[in-house]
């Protein structure tokens, strides 16, 4: 039985996670609304929604947390909540377009994405399918609808590398990687990608024109699970059974990515696209 509220007791139990892994902080996210592509919100899609103070306080309380805030460039009042955001120390911008409907091409939001670009605030943008909250609209899944916001100046961020999530999802990631060489403002993170149903470009990730380019990131709290390394021969029997024994879910993902070639920097190089003072700048995922 929890005596707490959960909120208290899930933010712990993720503070004690970081301090018993070898990361230094985390980027918590927000989860925006979905809205219509005129501002209204609408409360009957989607399945959570997690307010930009809930990340904001938690961030100005312990230094192991920084603030990755959500807002629909569509509401009337984004860039008010943007300024208001970047006030109280934002590191970045979270969408999940396909499931929010936010179009990243929509030339109405030109104006919030070339604040973001004067702030340096970077956009990390889901990309690719995805299951664990309802899709709105799938096809804006697709990276190529992020060429906007990195006209602007944004450094985006494309979450998971564009990957596929279910079976008959479509593949994103060859999309990402042509864009990659086009705009030098854009990444990707290796987020969720030990998981089953993405791990088919995680190797890929380590060419040598790709990789000076990935993120790591966890997507916490979705499971760590290295079976299908194991099973496709990225990784020995002996090797995976060890690290899949590994309790704390932040190190052991981070210990899969280690094993299969990605380096230290891949988990620090994200400190300087954040939005951080130089005297605070971290290793973060």
């Amino acid at each position: 039985m929890i005596d707490e509220d959960l909120e208290t007791v899930y933010s712990r139990h993720l503070l004690d996670l970081v301090r018993e892994s070898s990361l230094d902080a985390v980027v918590l996210l927000a989860h925006e609304r979905v809205h219509d592509a005129d501002g209204t919100p609408r409360d009957d899609l989607g399945s959570m929604y997690v307010p930009n103070d809930v990340v904001l306080d938690l961030a100005a309380e312990h230094p192991e947390f920084l603030a990755g805030v959500s807002i629909h460039p569509a509401r009337r009042d984004a860039i008010a909540e943007l300024e208001r955001c970047l006030e109280r120390g934002a590191v970045l911008m979270k969408c999940l377009p396909n499931c929010q409907n936010i179009d990243p091409s929509d030339v109405r939001y030109r104006r919030f994405w070339e604040r973001m670009a004067a702030a340096r605030l970077p956009l990390l943008a889901h990309t690719g399918g995805e299951y664990t909250v309802p899709v709105v609209n799938s096809k804006l899944a697709d990276p190529k609808l992020l060429r906007l916001p990195l006209e602007c100046g944004v450094t985006v961020i494309a979450a998971h590398c564009a990957t596929k999530s279910g079976l008959f999802d479509r593949d994103y990631f060859r999309a990402w990687v042509k864009m990659v060489a086009e705009f030098p403002n854009l990444y990707g993170d290796n987020s969720a990608m030990v998981s089953l149903n993405r791990c088919a470009h995680l190797k890929h990730c380590l060419r040598s024109d790709i990789v000076p380019r990935v993120l790591h990131g966890s997507d916490f709290p979705v499971p760590v699970l290295g079976h299908r390394l194991w099973m496709s021969g990225s990784l020995e029997r002996g090797n995976f059974t060890t690290l899949q024994r590994i309790r704390n879910p932040l190190q052991r993902d981070w210990q899969f990515k280690r094993a299969v070639g990605f380096t230290e920097g891949s988990r620090t190089r994200v400190t300087d696209l954040l939005r951080l003072e130089e005297n605070a700048k971290q290793r973060v995922a």
